[in-house]
């Protein structure tokens, strides 16, 4: 069976891992491009921007109450509160 994680890289447990690197933000079954993404820490606040994407003219921002609390339920997949399955995906490169 082919794995669909990078080489050597298991699946995030962690939201903070999970958004390391990534290109694109899984949004239920809609991908957006990751234009912005902020790990949050002690100074970051409840109304802060933590991930911003896009795709043609939609856009997406997911602030720190949207992501806090979510719960990881397998393979770098997390559901928020508001129910929605959130991931994060690299590019693949191909040699």
């Amino acid at each position: 069976m082919e794995s669909i994680f990078p080489a050597g890289r298991p699946p995030a447990e962690t939201l903070a891992d999970a958004m390391a690197g990534a290109d694109f933000v899984l949004l239920d079954d809609e991908i957006f491009e990751a234009d912005y993404l902020r790990v949050p820490d002690e100074f970051t606040v409840d109304d802060d921007v933590v991930i911003e994407g896009s795709r043609g003219d939609d856009e997406i921002a997911l602030t720190r109450a949207d992501i806090d609390g979510a719960l990881h339920i397998g393979a770098g997949v997390f559901r928020l509160k508001s129910g929605i399955r959130l991931r994060f995906l690299t590019s693949a490169t191909i040699h």
